[in-house]
């Protein structure tokens, strides 16, 4: 399976306190321990990272991203971003710029997007969003 995994599971995984019991997590795990593709891009890893701080495990997680399929937006894709933005907003879902990337790069790469964020949901309805599934 290729995956793009959201700044939600990451959070999930990273927490200080060890790993959310959720079926998410689960599956990020068994992702990473296989051969699996598993990619992110630069929002998610800034809205992780701003998260993270200067802590201790920061560094760790740096390099457990560096080892990860990095996908890097052309201007072309930041504006088809824009655009979906756009239309979901006409259609009354109101999502984020980082989430409209998000969703764009995992519909155009043909990815699966591992995420807890609900509001995912509302934009597959409206564009070949592929989400993962417990």
């Amino acid at each position: 399976m290729a995956v793009l995994v959201d700044t939600s599971v990451w959070s999930l995984l990273f927490r200080k306190n060890g790993p959310a019991p959720e079926p998410q997590v689960t599956e990020l795990q068994r992702l990473l321990r296989g051969d699996d593709l598993v990619a992110t891009t630069g929002v998610i890893a800034q809205e992780l990272f701003y998260g993270l701080g200067a802590s201790a495990d920061a560094e760790r997680v740096a390099r457990a991203f560096r080892a990860l399929r990095y996908l890097a937006p052309t201007l072309d894709q930041h504006i088809a971003a824009a655009r979906l933005r756009r239309d979901l907003r006409t259609t009354g879902i109101q999502v984020s710029s980082a989430d409209a990337l998000i969703a764009h790069l995992a519909a155009t790469h043909d990815l699966t997007l591992l995420t807890t964020d609900q509001d995912f949901t509302h934009v597959a309805a409206h564009v070949p969003l592929r989400l993962w599934t417990p």
